[in-house]
């Protein structure tokens, strides 16, 4: 029996998206109608879903094997391309792979293909090397970010794994940043560039707060109180700083998530849980959370520490005032400080106005079973009304895994609730649930 793919209108309307902007527009006919492509753009405008529709209506869903290969630099990337192209409900089997996790885990996803596969370039590198899956197949390569994912350090695998790709029709790299030299094994001979990096984001506000002290943490308290109770990210250059902030943060009775490098992955991807679906309003981070991740409607976002780089400064930047959204962004500064060139000189915010920041009523729960368990959002939403009486209302963002699921829930009796549906059968599975 054929296959049909949703068209794309459908696949829209499946994402509540009235129509494509400027950029995304662009993209589609570039990438139709070259093989080579180059996506510019800034954070936030949209690049991922730009690249997919294009490329997954040119899919052939009668055939086997690997077909559409996305590689991203970061695992959080992977992990969010992935739930854009889960979020498409295209039909089209889809996983994704990246280091932090089993091997083993991987390899049994994976023994039935895909038709996209995302990771990250060691893990794929490293799947090719095994032969979990046949390189030989695939049609369209993408390099997400491609200026991070070609950095020293990636190069070995990166030469590998575009070498392995040599049957491909189209490549199309996308990226925040200009002027990136593109290594000869890619294989790019003279792409059609889309250059949309000069669009300047009018709803975002740059901003200075001056600290009297060379020790910024009385003054970032100050900047978070005249903020209030909003989204918003703290970033820092280093992972000692973050655990200072955050210890500091403690003291004053602000909630806050922590972000970085160092953390087990497990750890890493619950913090963006909770700080998406509102558990924290605040998350501590370095440049790990400075492109790649998926946290939408960011109201602000401070520079506790200046970036090295232009390139931070404006990744940074991208995580607020997404989409034609507003934003501000707001660099911490000791008086005596003198600002880097990429920065200049700014409009300084007086933080005199000093507003109460309330704990979140959300909590998250994570809950033992998946997609592979054929569990579905509304199984879990009928879990809480009818096995523990919470009312819809009360039931937050739901993020379901391929193992398990998470939900916010906001309660007063938490552990009666638990109570209520801890060992309930979701499905056929008879599931934990706890807080995280």
């Amino acid at each position: 029996m054929m296959k049909k793919m949703k068209n794309k209108r459908e696949i829209l309307d499946k994402l509540n998206i009235s129509e494509l902007n400027e950029m995304q527009e662009n993209a589609q006919l570039a990438i139709h109608s070259s093989s080579e492509t180059i996506l510019l753009s800034p954070t936030g405008t949209g690049k991922t879903l730009a690249f997919l529709l294009p490329l997954i209506s040119e899919i052939d869903m009668n055939q086997p094997g690997v077909q559409l290969l996305i590689v991203a630099p970061s695992r959080e990337l992977a992990i969010q391309i992935e739930q854009v192209t889960r979020e498409m409900g295209t039909g089209i089997k889809t996983n994704v792979v990246y280091g932090g996790r089993p091997i083993s885990k991987d390899k049994l996803e994976l023994k039935k293909t895909p038709g996209i596969l995302i990771g990250t370039p060691g893990r794929i590198a490293d799947h090719m090397r095994r032969n979990t899956f046949d390189p030989s197949t695939i049609r369209f390569l993408v390099l997400d970010e491609f200026d991070k994912s070609l950095e020293i350090g990636f190069e070995e695998d990166m030469g590998e794994l575009c070498e392995a790709v040599e049957h491909r029709q189209k490549i199309v790299l996308t990226s925040a940043t200009k002027d990136v030299e593109i290594p000869e094994f890619v294989g790019v001979e003279n792409p059609l560039e889309i250059n949309f990096l000069d669009q300047k984001i009018a709803a975002l506000k740059v901003s200075a707060v001056v600290s009297p002290q060379k020790d910024k943490l009385e003054t970032l308290v100050h900047t978070i109180r005249h903020l209030g109770n909003q989204p918003g990210i703290i970033f820092c250059n280093y992972k000692d700083s973050i655990q200072r902030v955050s210890k500091y943060l403690e003291e004053n009775e602000i909630d806050h998530g922590t972000f970085y490098g160092g953390m087990e992955q497990i750890e890493r991807e619950r913090a963006l849980i909770k700080f998406r679906n509102g558990t924290h309003q605040l998350l501590i981070a370095t440049d790990l959370a400075a492109r790649g991740i998926d946290v939408p409607e960011i109201k602000f976002i401070i520079h506790y520490h200046l970036p090295h780089r232009s390139q931070e400064f404006t990744h940074r930047n991208g995580r607020t005032a997404r989409m034609h959204k507003e934003g501000q962004a707001i660099v911490l500064k000791w008086e005596d400080e003198v600002l880097p060139d990429f920065i200049g000189s700014l409009p300084e915010l007086n933080v005199i106005e000093q507003q109460e920041i309330t704990k979140s009523p959300w909590q998250t729960l994570f809950i033992s079973g998946g997609r592979k368990d054929k569990i579905s959002k509304g199984d879990i939403v009928g879990l809480f009304v009818k096995q523990a009486d919470v009312k819809s209302e009360n039931l937050g963002m739901i993020e379901l895994k391929n193992d398990c699921s998470f939900v916010a829930v906001r309660s007063k009796k938490m552990n009666k609730l638990i109570e209520k549906v801890n060992g309930a059968r979701l499905k056929k599975k008879k599931v934990k649930v706890y807080v995280i």
